[in-house]
């Protein structure tokens, strides 16, 4: 499984959005809901899907450096591509269950969003920087790691930087791709999407 974003575009979007909402708890529920992707294109009207985080299958497969027809096939299928970011998949730099390192740099890590960037090009898609916000203030990570850790997560003291950062914060996130190309994916192309 992996992590998609769905944008309720107008009525019907919002309408189309309920009924994944309702199958994923009560059809396809699996410790979490879930909605195959078959579903999303029967309800696909009125609604913008983004490529989520690191999480995000597109990710994954650039992270992973699947073929340039399977990444292809996957970039097509998304209205916008997101990036976040480093400080969020720092965690890919420590051991995984594997017992080895998913990258080996943040300069590895900014390729990986690079190239993110260069599909959005090459399909004509956007690509937004988000902050996969999960608490508002840094300090309030205190609050995510006590839910994870009465979840059973092993590494629940290991927080990365979930919180909502501000458009000069998350310009500065994202000076690595160049002044024009930042204030692109962290403020026109969200306006555009809002």
């Amino acid at each position: 499984t992996h992590h998609i974003i769905l944008i309720a575009q107008n009525d019907i979007g919002r309408y189309n959005l309920y009924q994944l909402i309702t199958a994923s708890h009560m059809t396809y529920y699996a410790r979490r809901p879930r909605i195959p992707k078959s579903l999303i294109n029967e309800h696909r009207e009125g609604i913008i899907i983004g490529s989520a985080c690191e999480a995000g299958e597109l990710y994954r497969a650039v992270l992973e450096k699947q073929s340039a027809q399977q990444i292809a096939r996957l970039a097509d299928f998304y209205d916008y591509y997101e990036i976040q970011p480093i400080g969020n998949d720092m965690f890919m730099l420590e051991i995984d269950d594997r017992k080895k390192f998913l990258v080996d740099s943040v300069e590895e890590l900014q390729e990986v969003n690079k190239k993110i960037i260069d599909l959005g090009k090459k399909f004509n898609k956007m690509t937004v920087a988000t902050c996969d916000v999960h608490f508002l203030d840094p300090e309030d990570e205190v609050y995510r790691r006590i839910i994870m850790a009465g979840k059973g997560f092993k590494d629940a003291d290991n927080q990365a930087p979930l919180f909502l950062r501000t458009t000069d914060e998350m310009l500065e996130e994202f000076a690595y791709l160049g002044s024009a190309k930042a204030r692109e994916v962290v403020i026109e192309n969200p306006q555009k999407i809002a």
